[in-house]
């Protein structure tokens, strides 16, 4: 059965994104600094990367990813995988330049379910700072999978902003130009 896993690269300093996050910036001033471990030729950080690849079986996203991404994925974020977009602003599905289809819900609950079945028995990828928070708080995030890079972003958008919780390790950190580690939400 699908796992909800929220798959992240953070900043030391705890940011998703760098400040200013806009369109023509979707991940912030200096934010793209956080995806530079997945185009390395580390072979820690190459295992890591394609196990997010391999395992991908639809995402979970908010309206706000959503809009920030279109132009830059040119379709859903992987060819021809189904996404599902939580958004008070629904509107009819949306099939992508490469295949995939975007889903609108407007209900937590309802798009996580939707999103398990279409992703089988691979994982539903959380997408964005604001809806892995929803789903931690809603006890429907089941992996954390957290990839370290050492750099300071200094603001940007927070990992889980406000939201408390337990998480515990799950597995043995590995280190290549990230540290890569792996929790599971405690339940409440």
């Amino acid at each position: 059965m699908a796992k909800i896993v929220l798959d992240v690269s953070m900043s030391l300093d705890g940011f998703t994104t760098g400040p200013n996050v806009r369109a023509a910036e979707p991940m912030g001033d200096g934010g793209e600094r956080l995806h530079e471990w997945m185009a390395g030729t580390n072979a820690v950080d190459a295992t890591a990367r394609d196990a997010i690849n391999d395992n991908v079986g639809a995402t979970l996203m908010g309206r706000h990813t959503f809009d920030l991404g279109l132009v830059n994925w040119g379709g859903t974020p992987w060819p021809g995988v189904p996404s599902f977009v939580v958004t008070h602003r629904t509107r009819e599905d949306l099939t992508g330049d490469n295949g995939g289809v975007f889903a609108f819900d407007d209900n937590l609950e309802s798009a996580a379910a939707r999103a398990k079945q279409a992703a089988g028995d691979k994982h539903v990828l959380v997408m964005g700072a604001d809806i892995a928070g929803q789903l931690l708080k809603a006890g429907l995030l089941d992996e954390v999978h957290l990839h370290l890079i050492p750099i300071l972003l200094g603001d940007g958008t927070p990992l889980f902003r406000g939201e408390q919780g337990n998480l515990i390790p799950d597995g043995t950190p590995v280190t290549g130009t990230a540290t890569h580690l792996r929790f599971r939400p405690s339940p409440k």
